[in-house]
């Protein structure tokens, strides 16, 4: 095989791709570490199988109809035709690297989507009807909000919609479908008191969840440098640091926020705060100065602090802030490209017109996540049913669901001996 300078070039750019999908598949660990961490320990098992559900049940789903509806040859602007079981014809997309990694860096995304809602419907959800949600998010409802944006006929596309990775297609539609499926599925036990005051559920490991955040901000070095589909990309540093510094001033941000608001720095804002600035830098990273970055991540930190008790009034029980990060966060960050952008945007000269575009662009598919999502809980909820009963969310979904618990009662110690004294069995405990 002769080498040329075209075959480096689609060879580095096939290796970067798949590189990035892989950071952006290992998020996944991250949405299960941090989801786990921010809900009770009797839970943890249940959340991590249906992050786990989110990978299995949606990849397969996208691999047969979800990219195919994606990026399949277009209809009417609105969904692919083509390109079932990843078979035909994808000249169209003008790709300059093999569809096998393209098909691979893609289904990373949409499975992701599929996670946030998972963190919204903790505690309190059955089992097989998320795995029903998983598979219709991953094959119809992300699909076609994803066709309309980045398929190069879709809707939004032609008229100038700018969301480089997904602020608006992963993120707000992932997250005002979480307040969907919140809303249908209804508080947990004890949430909310009958005055309508709320009782805290703090999450049983905060260090956990952290380290999920830590996983997740990893990943989105994949996420949205990786969205170039190109290694030779010299835009690429650049969106790196602005992922990087809109995470830092959301955490700062929310951090400093609840400490001035409170009187002590909340750890779990803190945490959401940073995955705040990451949600909202995602559409506008490859368009606006590291300065911007700064900005929107700060704005989106705050918005965090707002926005969490905002929706507990509303009683709309969200466990880890999904809404609040990926709905509220998403949505600003797809409005900020309107703002920030150097080329077309508000604070550049550009007007009025690529603010427009983006505030269309983001409620038509704020209002497809929302809407979707509610009609398909509200179908499972009339029919099979969603909740689980009172009793099986007071025993906790890892015995009630799976038949085991994630923590063992008993503390192991490796210096612990068992001796046969006269017939009769004693442990020797060396504490």
């Amino acid at each position: 095989m002769e080498i040329t300078t075209q075959s480096l070039a689609v060879g580095l750019d096939t290796v970067w791709v798949l590189l990035c999908a892989a950071l952006v598949f290992f998020m996944e660990a991250g949405f299960a570490a941090l989801e786990a961490g921010l809900i009770h320990s009797r839970n943890s098992l249940n959340i991590m199988m249906k992050v786990l559900m989110d990978c299995t049940v949606g990849l397969i789903g996208f691999f047969l109809f979800g990219f195919a509806l994606m990026y399949g040859a277009d209809k009417f602007g609105m969904i692919g035709t083509s390109g079932f079981f990843l078979q035909g014809d994808f000249s169209h997309l003008g790709l300059k690297i093999p569809i096998y990694a393209f098909w691979l860096f893609q289904a990373a995304f949409a499975i992701a989507m599929a996670t946030i809602i998972s963190g919204a419907v903790a505690e309190r959800m059955k089992f097989s009807p998320y795995l029903v949600f998983s598979l219709i998010a991953t094959v119809f409802i992300y699909p076609l909000a994803g066709h309309w944006v980045w398929s190069p006929d879709g809707w939004l596309n032609k008229i100038g919609m700018l969301d480089f990775a997904g602020s608006a297609v992963v993120h707000s539609l992932g997250g005002w479908g979480a307040l969907a499926a919140a809303l249908v599925l209804g508080p947990r036990s004890g949430k909310y008191n009958r005055d309508g005051s709320m009782n805290v559920m703090p999450g049983h490991n905060l260090p956990l969840a952290a380290l999920g955040a830590f996983i997740l901000w990893f990943g989105w070095f994949g996420f949205n440098p990786g969205s170039t589909l190109s290694g030779l990309d010299l835009n690429i540093a650049r969106i790196a640091i602005n992922t990087n510094l809109a995470a830092a001033a959301g955490g700062t941000a929310a951090a400093l926020f609840t400490l001035f608001r409170y009187g002590k720095a909340d750890p779990s804002m803190g945490i959401n705060g940073s995955l705040g600035g990451l949600v909202a830098i995602t559409a506008g990273c490859a368009y606006v100065e590291p300065i911007s970055s700064l900005i929107i991540g700060a704005i989106a930190g705050m918005l965090i602090v707002i926005a969490v008790p905002f929706f507990d009034r509303m009683k709309a029980d969200d466990p880890v802030g999904a809404i609040a990060v990926h709905g509220v966060c998403g949505t600003f960050g797809t409005l900020a490209v309107g703002i920030f952008a150097e080329k077309g945007g508000f604070l550049y000269g550009g007007g009025f017109h690529l603010l427009s575009v983006q505030a269309l662009g983001v409620l038509a598919i704020s209002l497809w996540g929302f809407a979707t999502t509610y009609a398909l809980f509200y179908a499972m909820k009339k029919t099979v049913g969603i909740r689980v009963t009172v009793d099986e969310e007071t025993e906790g979904l890892d015995l009630a669901e799976h038949g085991m618990a994630a923590y063992n009662e008993m503390e192991y110690n490796p210096f612990a001996t068992v001796q046969n004294l006269g017939g009769k069995m004693t442990t020797n405990n060396f504490k």
